[in-house]
């Protein structure tokens, strides 16, 4: 299948205004730009993010749904990163007016539903879509791909960034982006001296630089390009289900959703 069936950047106007090239469903990946350790490119999440949305296409649409896969942001929220040289902030209220201007431009299209693939721990989609969804006709929803499968079933070390999951799926999709192992930090994180920050139960954001000093979260030296398949295939099946039942859904204009 020609790419330009199911990603927006590399299809033309020619291909789209023929019959049967519905697209009920748009995908919208979202990364950032930010240091992943000593070993992984400052694209990582976004990277991760245009490979995840544009498979799942690719596998949906042989199934029969109508995806279309609309270029990757690749800014993301940063604020505890801002002394980092090239971690590049973007707002949540900034995010919140894009996310609103690319609705509001499918719902006058014809698409029927937006999902937003999260690539980036620092997004949270969740709020600006509650605020949003009253506001524009199209059914908005978002998906953190790295919580869809338990990593304690893949990965030994559990770390959140640019760790052991990060560095296998990226050795497994863009291998020739990371460098040796050999290069990459400890990714040793210093803990919350309050015990609420600590357990979990009460939140503050992080001084990236206060907590660790290469960057990473997480011990990458247990990365296989193996367990980055594995872990990126269970995603891409539960992406590719995702996308064929909500084009299923738009067909009958979202009038069961609920059981």
């Amino acid at each position: 299948m020609d790419r330009g069936d199911y990603v927006l950047a590399e299809t033309h106007w020619g291909r789209l205004r023929k019959p049967g090239n519905d697209c009920p469903v748009a995908v919208l990946p979202w990364g950032a730009t930010e240091a992943h350790n000593y070993h992984l490119p400052y694209g990582t999440d976004t990277v991760q993010c245009d490979y995840l949305a544009g498979e799942s296409a690719r596998r949906a649409r042989e199934r029969g749904a109508g995806v279309m896969v609309l270029p990757t942001v690749p800014f993301g929220v940063q604020t505890g990163q801002l002394d980092i040289p090239f971690c590049i902030n973007m707002n949540p209220s900034t995010q919140g007016a894009l996310l609103r201007d690319v609705a509001e431009s499918l719902a006058g299209q014809g698409v029927q539903a937006l999902l937003v693939l999260n690539g980036h721990g620092g997004n949270n989609f969740r709020q600006i879509i509650r605020e949003l969804q009253p506001a524009v006709d199209i059914f908005l929803c978002v998906v953190d791909w790295y919580r869809m499968e338990p990593q304690a079933d893949y990965f030994e070390d559990l770390g959140d960034h640019a760790g052991e999951m990060e560095t296998s799926v990226m050795q497994y999709i863009a291998g020739d982006l990371v460098r040796p192992l050999s290069e990459a930090g400890s990714g040793h994180v210093r803990q919350w001296s309050i015990a609420g920050f600590r357990e979990g139960w009460a939140w503050a954001p992080r001084r990236w630089s206060d907590i660790t000093e290469d960057t990473g979260v997480g011990n990458p030296s247990a990365a296989t390009a193996e367990k980055g398949r594995r872990y990126t295939e269970a995603v891409i099946g539960k992406l590719v289900q995702l996308c064929c039942e909500l084009s299923e859904e738009a067909a009958r204009g979202f009038a069961g959703l609920y059981e």
